[in-house]
């Protein structure tokens, strides 16, 4: 079974920064834990602790847990409500599907004046008669139970009927602790009974044979025992048991059995350590990442340029590049990349830098032997003038230009744009209106003011 260690405790405490000591909420739900320790010794600010879906047995070493506000001890094997006097701040406590039959244990809770929610769904003592009115007068303090809210009128009456329906349930309660102590010794046998069938040796039934054909037959049972075992596990599940404490834990022992044997199947083999040396201590070419590469040799600045294609949106720190005078090993996740070199090189002079676009590492090696080559000069381009030659006729036609009226433009001056408006408006066929000329008099017209103008 598991128990409550250190490494435990700090493995769930993730969200406080694995911090034990100013604990103030855990979850060890479902780790099969059979006893409750260290907790009230480690954690001391504990307020929420949730220790349900476990094998445990009996509420213990809780009592130093003063700041204690929420136990959660749902399907487990508890029998007896005992040793929370201690836990001054609990306010809910939750015992959902345990195998509490001793229901006068909850008058131990009269001490812990803040318990406001009780749930004991799924135990044997629901089942008593007057269950609900005994624990409503006994814990005056409690505003739920069962998640059921309680009421004034409900406490009066309860408190009315209260020493008739102890009386019923201590009957009820001596009768659940009989049957209690013959599943206990039925249990016992039964745990006997398959030592017994386990102790003993399969094929020998005390008597010694000489025939040689047994020992040939026992090759065969050898094979058969990996499909006898799957049938025996097989027949165990079926198999109707009662659903008791003891029940629980075989099962739970059955569960972590198993889970040893598919990890003792096939144990895990150590990884081939790869030669990346032979003997004389000549570096191998080695390729475990199955990365493209291209090792190129730069005469021009005399180094030697590795390009590794990585992969584009690998971390960087996932790399680890080493560069030695005859090789270079580039470590990717575990793999290996290692390359011997053509020339040696200088290692504290190498530069590793990788593409920001496509994750391309490349590595510049300089060359441990220098060569000393003469600096390049760039001869300047003597510009070749030709003489001076008269124009002809060729060379003037060449740079005559098309003369071109700038009143034919069709480019628009803005500049003339307002003064467009006052021009008059013209008709659609290109007319303009204008007022008719008027014809001259005639030498022998006269005047006649007494002739009315014609209209």
């Amino acid at each position: 079974m598991v128990r409550i260690t250190e490494d435990l405790i700090r493995k769930r405490a993730e969200h406080n920064e694995c911090e034990i000591y100013s604990l103030q909420e855990i979850s060890l739900h479902q780790q099969g834990v059979e006893r409750i320790e260290h907790l009230d010794r480690w954690c001391r600010d504990l307020k929420i602790l949730y220790l349900q879906n476990n094998v445990i047995p009996k509420i213990e070493n809780v009592g130093r847990l003063k700041k204690l506000e929420y136990l959660n001890l749902a399907l487990n094997n508890v029998e007896r409500i005992e040793n929370l006097e201690g836990c001054e701040s609990l306010k809910k406590l939750d015992l959902t599907v345990n195998f509490v039959g001793e229901l006068t244990s909850v008058e131990q809770l009269q001490q812990n004046q803040f318990l406001q929610e009780l749930y004991l769904t799924g135990n044997p003592c629901t089942d008593y008669d007057g269950y609900r009115q005994y624990v409503v007068t006994t814990l005056p303090q409690l505003k739920t139970l069962d998640g059921k809210a309680i009421q004034k009128t409900e406490r009066i009456l309860a408190r009315q009927e209260y020493e008739e329906v102890r009386r019923k349930i201590i009957e009820q309660q001596k009768t659940y602790i009989q049957k209690r102590l013959k599943e206990k010794e039925e249990s016992e046998r039964k745990a006997e009974a398959q030592e017994a069938r386990t102790g003993a040796q399969p094929g020998f039934d005390g008597r010694w044979y000489t025939d040689i054909n047994t020992h040939q037959s026992d090759s065969s049972n050898k094979n058969g025992e990996g499909g006898k075992e799957e049938e025996e596990d097989e027949e165990y599940w079926k198999q109707q048991v009662g659903y008791t404490p003891e029940s629980r834990l075989e099962i739970q022992k059955k569960i972590e059995e198993q889970k040893r044997k598919k990890e003792g199947i096939e144990e895990e083999k150590p990884k081939k350590q790869r030669n990346l040396f032979a003997e004389d201590g000549r570096p191998y070419n080695v390729n475990e990442a199955k990365l493209d590469f291209n090792l190129t040799d730069n005469e021009d600045d005399n180094v030697l340029l590795l390009d590794v294609a990585a992969f584009r949106y690998m971390d960087t720190s996932l790399m680890d590049v080493d560069v030695q005078p005859t090789y270079v090993r580039v470590t990717i996740k575990g793999k290996i990349l290692q390359l011997h070199l053509p020339e040696e090189v200088r290692p504290d002079s190498c530069k590793a830098v990788r593409s920001q676009t496509t994750g391309n590492l490349l590595i510049t090696m300089p060359k441990a032997n220098q060569v000393v080559k003469p600096l390049k000069v760039q001869q300047e381009e003597k510009k070749t003038t030709r003489p001076t030659e008269p124009p002809t006729e060729k060379s003037r036609q060449a740079f005559e230009r098309l003369e071109v009226d700038p009143t034919k433009s069709k480019g628009v001056d803005f500049a003339a744009i307002t003064a467009e408006k006052h021009k008059p408006a013209q008709q659609p066929f290109g007319t303009v209106t204008s007022r008719p000329a008027e014809r001259p008099n005639s030498k022998d017209f006269v005047d006649d003011l007494d002739v009315p103008p014609l209209m």
